[in-house]
Formats: C-alpha cells, structure tokens, sequence
C-alpha cells in the first residue's frame, strides 16, 4: 500500500485553549494538557518531509449534534461569553437524575462534567469545535481513499461520552469519525492506547455492534478514570462482545505491551474485519510521562505502528494524551512512520 504523502491536519485556533490548573484530589497544580504538548508534535512533523500539514475544514454541527448532547455545544458556547481572563471550574456535581440543567446557565455545568480538572473558558469552544473537525476532515481523507490519515487533536477527546465532558476531553474526536463510518454500513474498530482509559469512547459505543472498541491502558484501581476501563465491562445488549478493555499493571514494558498487541488485539481485529480503524493515539504510555505509568521507549510506538499497519486497513490516528512534551513529537513521529511502514508492508488478510 503506498502512501507518498501523509496528510496531518491541525487548526491554530487550537492553541487558544489554555487551561493553568486542575484540582487533582484537593491539590491545585499545573495543568499538564498545555499548548505545548501539540506545539511539540507539529515542530517534529514540519521537520520531516513525510508530513503535509493541512487545516481541516469546520466540522458540520449536524455531525456533532448526532453523536452529543446538543446542550453540550450549548455550554460550551455560553462558555465564550465569559472573560478572557476567566477560567470556570464546575464545582457542583448533581445526581443526574433529580436535576434540570440549563446549558445557558455556566452556574449548572456541573450537570455535564466529571471531573475537576476540565474547566471551561472563552476559548473552549473554538478550541473543541476545531480539534473535532481535524478527526472530521481526517477521516474524510481515509474514505476519499487515503490510507492513513492523522488528526493532531488538541484537546484530546476519548473520555468525553455523549452528554458529559472531562479528562481534558470535551467531544469525543475518535467517536465522530467511528460513527460517521457505521452510519455509512460499515464496520468501524477504535483501538485506544492511551495510557489511560477512554471510558467516553466505552460509553458511546457499548451497545453497538458496529464499532468495536479495544483499549489497552492502566489498570483503573489504581489510574484515572478509575470507573471504567475493567475486563469485565464486554458491551450491553447488542454489543455484547464488542468492548474489549486490557487492563494493565504499572511498570509494563514494550515487551509487555507488544505480547499484548500480538496475543490479543491483533486476532480479535482481524476477526472482526473493519473497512477502517481509529487509533486513539495516546502517547502517555511513554517511560517518562509524568501522567503515565507504563515503561514504553520510542521505538515501541514505531513497533505498535507497525504491527497494527500490517493488517492492511485503512487507519484514522487521532491524537489523545501524552504529556513528555520534550519527547512527545518523536514519539508521534515514530508511531506515524510506523504505520505508514506498515501498511506499505502487507496487503489486508481477510478472515474467514
């Protein structure tokens, strides 16, 4: 399969968002999803001529209206008229099922959130609607008939579910572009590997048998989000069978996570038989990631890349976490090489 040109698509209004803290269990500290963490990925891919930096074009609202809560985009949106110099941190967390919420009202946003490290500001919106159209337009490349495309999403989006924002997350990028393509009749696989679980992109799809999500991250009684992400979360109803989480310990190696990959996600892709795969490229499954607790070297995500690229489907890469920033642009790069590499490597074997 060749691929002479890898198109990354990436809008600078994504660099507006610019969240300074997050409370972490009472504490307030620095808050890691900085614009430095994307500023270092578009530095390593403008550096190398594999790379065709493109913007995306904007996302329809009827896209994103049919896979959230359209009062989502509503707050987000009430959100812009704050201060520029204002940060909203939702503080009051209601049970869902005994309130009422306005999402004109940023008082009740509350009603939308699951944590408090996701706060709201003028910029958010901007900065969500632009990160989900860079999944939008780059899954519309791989279906014009590319093979690989890569959306540097900023902010991530994995653990966003349908009517709920956090986790750094405010709509869920791997989803849209997942759903987009079930929606057409085909079958969609969302492999995850960020270090941590993508309890949104769980929650959205856990009754599909359409989109089968694979997720291979810490393991959530000891790492965020804590609840969900568990082996024994397989799907509900019709999609019993399709959510496949592999939850692992702290400490694990390439080694690990390739036995891992090779043992398990390959086999269960292959049967399954996508006509695409979404990676949720996280990358804070990386050795030194302050967030992270894996033991991953650069080469591991050239070896990840390469493994899932070798099974000849189409590949949308959306980014997720990662927070080394000093490291994280080879780390992008390698995983992207590796893919490409791989796909040029071995045409699609079919199951029967």
């Amino acid at each position: 399969m060749r691929i002479d040109a890898l198109p990354v698509f990436f809008h600078p209004r994504q660099l507006d968002h610019k969240p300074l803290y997050e409370w972490a269990f009472g504490e307030r500290i620095a808050h890691p999803e900085t614009t430095h963490r994307a500023e270092g990925i578009l530095a390593a891919l403008s550096a190398d001529p594999i790379f065709s930096i493109r913007p995306p074009g904007e996302v329809p609202m009827q896209r994103l209206g049919e896979l959230h809560d359209p009062r989502l985009a509503t707050l987000y949106q009430t959100a812009a008229s704050l201060p520029a110099s204002a940060t909203f941190y939702p503080s009051v967390f209601p049970k869902r099922d005994q309130a009422a919420p306005n999402p004109l009202d940023i008082n009740q946003a509350g009603f939308f959130c699951f944590d408090a490290g996701t706060p709201l500001a003028a910029t958010t919106w901007d900065a969500a609607a632009w990160s989900a159209a860079c999944a939008h337009e780059a899954g519309l490349a791989v279906a014009g008939g590319a093979p690989l495309a890569y959306a540097l999403c900023r902010p991530p989006g994995h653990h966003a579910q349908r009517d709920l924002f956090g986790g750094y997350c405010y709509f869920n990028n791997a989803a849209i572009v997942a759903a987009r393509i079930a929606a057409e009749g085909k079958r969609a696989a969302i492999v995850d590997i960020d270090f941590h679980h993508g309890n949104g992109t769980q929650a959205i799809f856990y009754s599909d048998p359409r989109v089968l999500v694979i997720s291979i991250h810490g393991d959530p009684r000891d790492f965020y989000p804590y609840f969900a992400g568990y082996a024994e979360e397989t799907g509900a109803g019709e999609g019993v069978g399709y959510n496949l989480n592999i939850p692992l310990r702290a400490g694990a190696d390439g080694q690990a996570y390739l036995r891992v990959l090779e043992s398990v996600v390959l086999g269960r892709l292959r049967l399954f038989d996508p006509a695409t795969i979404v990676l949720s490229a996280g990358l804070d499954a990386y050795k030194d990631d302050p967030l992270g607790r894996f033991a991953l070297e650069t080469a591991d995500f050239a070896a990840i890349g390469d493994r899932l690229g070798r099974l000849g489907v189409p590949i949308v890469a959306v980014q997720e976490g990662g927070y080394c920033t000093e490291k994280l642009g080879d780390n992008a790069v390698a995983l992207l090489r590796g893919l490409r590499d791989g796909l040029a490597g071995e045409t699609r074997i079919a199951v029967p």
